[in-house]
């Protein structure tokens, strides 16, 4: 009986672990969502800048090049906090 028992409190807390590990999951992933779209908005206005300042084919140069340098330094962080 006290199996029982015990494996009734061991599948309670892995179930109330799985619970919260899949909402913090999806609130992750909502974050995730919302930083992609985040920048997606930043890229436009500084390719709405610079269009504004220069001609359309030169913001889109700039933004190109700044969303560039962007993931590269990303990138570059990634590798270096994966050693």
């Amino acid at each position: 009986m006290a199996l029982l028992d015990l494996a009734e409190a061991e599948g309670r807390a892995l179930r109330r672990g799985l619970v919260r590990l899949g909402g913090g999951l999806a609130l992750a992933i909502l974050a995730a969502l919302l930083a992609a779209a985040a920048v997606g908005l930043l890229l436009w206005a500084l390719y709405l800048f610079t269009a504004a300042l220069l001609d359309p084919v030169a913001g889109a140069l700039v933004t190109g090049l700044a969303a560039l340098a962007a993931a590269g330094a990303l990138g570059w962080l990634a590798s270096r906090l994966g050693r």
